[in-house]
């Protein structure tokens, strides 16, 4: 937002400048203004300022707009005295805009002149309408309870006068309905309530406006497609500063005193808007497919002048914006950061949800009656919500696109079928079960008591999904369902010869590892992140790869989700040849929790063949054994703020009484789940366990996001040095702050760091850094700087405490205080990661409670004020 030293001089009012005289309204409005009785144009004023004599005309343009409606309003009066009950006016936009060069004192395009044309007795008059920006919104779309239950919530009230006015605009719904739900889902920090605003506004568009579901859910989910199909916006913060100047006015220091205020991309933007008190043009209004398709297009346009054409759809949809709400979501939907906490999982329930209770008109389907459902009790409504939401979600996890999804949703509903129209597909990937973290082997021997289990190494490289057909297509997909089979041409090579004689198609699940062909050793991830991402040359591969498969999800033609993963690992094993170097299967040790001797050796071999540690997974489906976990399984029905298990009770004494309080509160009630050995698409069970290596040292690690910095001390003064970390909070999208970090940096990395989180200080132009804190980040402190977040870094620690200082997880363990991190330590940085797959609030705040029910009740410490903050020991 700097302007550089060039622009600079184009702003110094003392230099010397060539460029055409101002022209403000006058000179436009000459003809009008003189009743048409000299074609000569009126004198242009220079910027210098008036010649003497001319002082009295030198209005602003507002100030003139009004005084020439008041002229035409009197010549209206003279000439229409005979015309009784005149009709009344309507504003309406020019369909054409002056052709002068524009300069500070001629309007914008958001101030562009309303003219029309209207006859009266034959006579022509150009009627000009200021109007307030306020009341360019849009009122029927603001004044809808949204944010009311669903139970009680009826859309039919709403959709007569909403499509009334979507007419009158083209007959699409308005983008100002989904501003409308953007807005209550941003006001909340209530579970309930986003999901009840989102049930709602679906419910209007299936009822209201079918056609325009779709692009509503993509909108709300931050989105234009799907991970696997490449569609980016491609734009920078240059696009979207350019575009508020021009459509609200400003310049480069008025922008930037808003932005260094606010910090959010999307604050600015209504800011800009609420400042811009008058428009002379009627914006045409957003609809919800409109906005869609311009980002679409906004992604497909590449090339020579692509920069231009991308350019002027932000102005458009920034011009268009009615009001500074609609403004807000439009800026943080081009930033790809919308902020409304409608992650996916919140999505799938809102859609499941609004099915349930509405349908599109002439759609077959039955719907539940919402006055039935509200006689319920809660239990049973419960019920009743969790089985359409567990259909959703399963295609949704099996076939993760919007644009298959929704369309079959408001064909049939839901019902049974949909698993059928919306399952496995090849070359559309699924989404990979995960596995549950252990901190050490013996807590995994307990979990899996009684069961057979399969230890595999699990190996230091990329997960990878392959897909092949029968013709011989093949596709690869990453653990985040992005295509990369551009990346591994090697591997679609290798297909042929590893399918065996009766495989037609599959989907094979397996770790990509980069390796030395000559002798199969193993290399680090470091290394295959080097080769090249995307157009690899088979004959220009320097980093060669090995595939170790570990699971087949679909063979012939048919699924195996549900089948036990020992049947899983055989076909994959008796099918599929081998191919040295090339291709091979896990390493694998079949075991019992009696075996632990055994399982540790093989631990150990692990760790020596440069792994990452094991993962272990039942075998067999034992349905009647009971779980040995520790903990209930969560019940996946329940929003994320409800999946977490009772706090332990505080060993310190009572209030008031000097008595220990042992009294445990009642358990919180969960639905037991069985813990089978089917693959579970986009699920985290205790089916699979993860050890890693250093499960037996004292901590274990988290994947934090960089957000902030000081100034370091000494030699480190020219360095960001401590670092503030993060956690994700997944339902309202903001990031926690949940520790300061100065352990485990090199000066390399320092100077590295500094480079890339610059600040402008030296170099004049910042990167990749905000003066002021951006509204997304919880943190009552003052760093020196904030960064952009955008990288993942792991982290170490020795173990978790509460915090008054710190947001993480604040709410989840105690209601006023959060989660900090004892002796945080830089481990590295996680390139396969992304912000959105950093550790959340929530897994921060189960650790913390692990390690509470861990810990001897004599070594606990009373109360929170002998808590060693790692803040005291920088300090």
């Amino acid at each position: 937002m700097m302007t550089s030293p060039s622009k600079k001089r184009k702003l110094n009012p003392g230099s010397k400048q060539n460029a055409v005289p101002a022209r403000g309204l006058e000179y436009f409005f000459a003809k009008q203004r003189q009743n048409g009785s000299s074609s000569t144009p009126p004198p242009i004023v220079p910027k210098d300022g008036p010649e003497p004599g001319q002082a009295e005309e030198q209005l602003t343009d507002e100030e003139l707009a009004r005084k020439l409606q008041a002229e035409w309003n009197a010549e209206g009066a003279a000439s229409s005295q005979d015309v009784p009950n005149p009709g009344p006016r309507r504003d309406v936009s020019a369909s054409a805009e002056p052709a002068e060069p524009k300069s500070s004192l001629s309007p914008s395009p958001a101030q562009t002149l309303v003219s029309l044309p209207k006859t009266q007795l034959g006579k022509t008059k150009n009627i000009l309408s200021l109007s307030s920006v306020a009341a360019t919104e849009d009122q029927t779309s603001a004044s809808i309870p949204l944010d009311e239950s669903p139970l009680t919530f009826d859309p039919s009230k709403y959709i007569p006068q909403l499509q009334e006015s979507w007419a009158a605009e083209g007959g699409d719904a308005s983008y100002a309905l989904l501003t409308r739900c953007f807005v209550l889902v941003s006001s909340t920090q209530s579970r309930i309530k986003i999901v009840d605003t989102l049930v709602n506004c679906i419910r209007v568009l299936i009822e209201g406006d079918p056609s325009s579901l779709l692009p509503a859910v993509w909108l709300a989910t931050n989105a234009i497609s799907p991970p696997y199909i490449s569609m980016e916006l491609g734009l920078g913060g240059s696009a979207i500063s350019k575009a508020l100047k021009q459509v609200c006015g400003l310049d480069n220091r008025s922008l930037k005193a808003i932005y260094d205020r606010l910090g959010d991309p999307g604050d600015v933007a209504f800011e800009a808007k609420k400042k811009q008190s008058f428009t002379l043009r009627k914006p045409k209004p957003l609809s919800i497919k409109g906005v869609f398709q311009s980002l679409v297009k906004i992604s497909k346009t590449q090339g020579q002048g692509s920069g231009d054409i991308k350019q002027r759809i932000v102005d458009k949809l920034l011009q268009d914006a009615r009001g500074g709400e609609e403004s807000r979501f439009i800026v943080r939907t081009l930033c790809q950061h919308l902020r409304i906490g409608a992650v996916k999982t919140t999505m799938l329930i809102a859609l499941s949800r609004a099915f349930l209770l509405s349908k599109p008109p002439g759609a077959g389907f039955s719907t539940s009656e919402p006055g039935e459902l509200a006689k319920l009790r809660k239990e049973e409504l419960s019920d009743i919500w969790a089985r359409g939401e567990e259909i959703v979600k399963a295609c949704f996890a099996r076939h993760p696109d919007y644009n298959d999804l929704v369309p079959v949703l408001l064909e049939i509903g839901i019902t049974g079928e949909l698993l059928v129209r919306c399952g496995l597909t090849l070359h559309i990937p699924l989404r990979p079960m995960l596995g549950s973290i252990t901190r050490d082997l013996s807590e995994m021997l307990t979990k899996l008591q009684g069961r057979d289990f399969a230890c595999e190494y699990k190996y230091d490289g990329q997960r990878a999904q392959i897909h092949c057909d029968a013709a011989g297509k093949v596709t690869i997909f990453s653990r985040h369902l992005e295509l990369m089979t551009d990346k591994y041409p090697d591997l679609v090579a290798l297909v042929p010869r590893l399918r065996g004689e009766d495989v037609q198609s599959f989907i094979m699940e397996g770790e990509v590892v980069a390796v030395d062909r000559v002798n199969g050793d193993l290399k680090n991830f470091q290394t295959l992140t080097n080769r090249a991402r995307k157009d690899v040359a088979i004959g220009s591969i320097t980093i060669e790869v090995c595939l170790f498969a570990f699971d087949l999800m679909y063979l012939n033609g048919q699924p195996l989700l549900d089948r036990s993963f020992r049947e899983r690992r055989d076909m994959l094993r008796s099918l599929f040849v081998e191919v040295p170097h090339n291709f091979t299967w896990v390493r694998t040790l079949d075991a019992t929790s009696q075996d632990s001797e055994v399982v540790l050796e093989f631990f150990k071999s692990a760790i020596e063949s440069k792994c990452e540690g094991i993962m272990v997974k039942i075998l067999d489906n034992l349905p009647e054994l009971e779980y040995g976990g520790d903990e209930l399984q969560p019940n996946d029905d329940q929003p994320p703020s409800e999946k977490l298990t009772a706090p332990p009770p505080k060993r310190g004494k009572a209030k008031g009484k000097g008595k220990p309080n042992n009294e445990a509160p009642p358990e919180k009630k969960s639905r037991r789940k069985a813990l089978l050995a089917t693959y579970e698409p986009d699920k985290r069970l205790d089916s699979w366990l993860k050890v890693k290596k250093d499960y037996n040292s004292s901590f274990d690690t988290l994947d934090l996001i960089p957000v902030a910095g000081w100034h370091g001390q000494g030699r480190k003064a020219k360095w960001w040095s401590p670092i503030l970390m993060a956690v994700r909070n997944e339902e309202t999208g903001s990031l926690e702050a949940v520790c300061k970090c100065m352990s485990g940096f090199t000066d390399t990395f320092y100077k590295a760091n500094k480079e890339f989180y610059d600040d402008g200080s030296e170099s004049g132009e910042p990167r990749n850094t905000h003066a002021q804190k951006p509204s997304f980040i919880e943190y009552e402190g003052h760093p020196d700087v904030w960064f952009e977040p955008q990288e993942v870094w792991e982290m170490a620690f020795a173990d978790i405490t509460i915090s008054p200082t710190y947001t993480a997880a604040i709410g989840l363990v105690q209601e006023d205080k959060g989660l900090s991190l004892r002796f945080p330590r830089f481990m590295k940085k996680r390139e396969d990661k992304g912000i959105d797959e950093a550790s959340t609030n929530e897994f921060l705040a189960n650790l913390w409670m692990k390690q509470e029910a861990k810990a001897p009740a004599a070594d606990k410490k009373a109360g929170d004020n002998e808590a060693v903050e790692e803040d005291d020991l920088m300090e």
